[in-house]
């Protein structure tokens, strides 16, 4: 029963450190685009290569 009194808050204190970075993450832009990169790749920009 002490083993509980003691993750209780560290596992409160990891669940609001990760939702900080959540936060943090979400403000700095990481998950503006989520298809751009996955779109561009199957573009064909082989024209300008060719001679």
């Amino acid at each position: 029963m002490d083993v509980i009194y003691t993750l209780i808050p560290g596992m409160t204190f990891l669940g609001l450190v990760f939702f900080a970075i959540m936060i943090w993450a979400v403000k700095q832009g990481q998950y503006e685009d989520m298809e751009g990169n996955a779109n561009r790749i199957l573009q064909d920009d082989d024209e300008d290569m060719m001679p």
